[in-house]
């Protein structure tokens, strides 16, 4: 469903959740889920002018180190996550980053380390209703070799594996309910991601892979620690990290992009020099 803008182009169509059209968007959008985090995510570009605030959809869209960019934030969870990329692909996004927090669940990651995901387990039921359960999650390449190239640049830690996205907080990550409640094998789950080296969980890069994965979009994601669930130690801390990285990465991606139009090559490989 589409509205249009009574006050411009009566042809530009408006999503219906996210408000945004065509020419709000840049090509390249980086999702948080908190809309008070885009704030913190374009506190790191040359410039930016907001565009849209709808429900949980806050939309801005400026440049960074030259290269346009937007933020989107999409709320809680894989819902609303897909209803983003669902609306955003419709107005003409190619690339889609996740940006956001997480817990880590392997020794050795420090709260406020990143964590790039390559692949994700889908412990939530938005992208089932796209895919069978079977089809991977799976990062585009292009999409992580940038976000490693940007937190090298930037000097952050980093960590790179898969990734669990749940639809709970607290029974599907294995955290007790209220007055206690604990769901059938939700204490065991930790240790069983862990002993499969899954390195973190969170809520919402699975179902934005696998929708990326099926139109044939670009999509990735970088969280900051902010639990460790092996020593139990939490901060809120390094949200600028993971969205300085994120944006140097569409930055790269832009000129990865330049570089295979000049040479006539379909995909970036080793071959190519930036």
């Amino acid at each position: 469903m589409t509205e249009t803008r009574d006050s411009e182009d009566p042809n530009e169509e408006l999503q219906y959740h996210i408000e945004v059209g065509p020419e709000d968007v840049a090509s390249s959008v980086l999702l948080p889920g908190n809309p008070e985090r885009v704030e913190k995510v374009v506190e790191v570009w040359d410039d930016w002018e907001e565009k849209a605030y709808h429900r949980e959809y806050r939309t801005a869209t400026g440049r960074y180190r030259e290269t346009p960019i937007s933020v989107t934030s999409t709320g809680i969870g894989s819902p609303s996550a897909a209803i983003a990329v669902e609306e955003l692909a419709r107005v003409g996004t190619e690339t889609f980053i996740r940006v956001g927090s997480c817990g880590a669940i392997q020794e050795g990651m420090d709260v406020g380390d990143l964590v790039i995901t390559t692949g994700a387990v889908r412990q939530e039921g938005t992208s089932a209703e796209y895919v069978r359960e079977d089809y991977p999650a799976t990062a585009d390449y292009e999409v992580v070799c940038a976000l490693v190239a940007a937190a090298e640049e930037l000097g952050y830690e980093y960590h790179t594996g898969l990734t669990m996205s749940a639809d709970s907080f607290y029974a599907g990550q294995g955290r007790p309910g209220f007055e206690g409640f604990r769901a059938a094998g939700s204490e065991a789950l930790i240790d069983a991601l862990r002993a499969a080296n899954v390195k973190n969980v969170e809520m919402e890069a699975s179902s934005i892979l696998t929708l990326a994965n099926v139109y044939g979009l670009r999509a990735g994601a970088v969280c900051t620690v902010y639990a460790n669930r092996v020593t139990g130690e939490f901060r809120t801390e390094g949200e600028r990290r993971a969205a300085e990285t994120a944006s140097l990465a569409v930055h790269y991606l832009e000129r990865m992009d330049e570089v295979k139009a000049e040479v006539g090559a379909e995909r970036w490989h080793a071959g190519l020099s930036l």
